[in-house]
């Protein structure tokens, strides 16, 4: 998977609104900002996906240096939406997790 394709990938598994299928995609000790200013466990996501609405994404901006990148990613999950600041690190296996998942990019304290 390719570090645009993370975006689309992440998207489709939180339309399953299975944590577990979500939680694939993190690499282990990952960061999830679940509200403004506030850094959680990617687990943080189970709130979103107990609204049980699709999440639809458009990368932005794709800045990859090796295996880390940096996307910039439009999002919407029915009347909610934002833009993500998100890092991503390629693993061993190829595929690529997020580091840190910030949802609301530079918004909040």
């Amino acid at each position: 998977m390719s570090s645009i394709a993370l975006p689309h990938d992440f998207a489709a598994a939180f339309n399953t609104f299975d944590l577990t299928e979500v939680l694939r995609h993190y690499e282990p000790g990952a960061v999830f900002v679940d509200r403004p200013g506030h850094a959680a466990d990617p687990a943080a996501n189970q709130r979103m996906l107990d609204l049980r609405t699709p999440l639809s994404v458009r990368p932005r901006h794709v800045f990859p240096a090796g295996d880390l990148a940096l996307l910039i990613v439009d999002w919407r999950i029915g009347d909610l939406t934002g833009t993500a600041t998100d890092v991503a690190r390629r693993g061993e296996d190829g595929r690529w997790r997020y580091a840190i998942d910030n949802p609301f990019g530079v918004s909040g304290p």
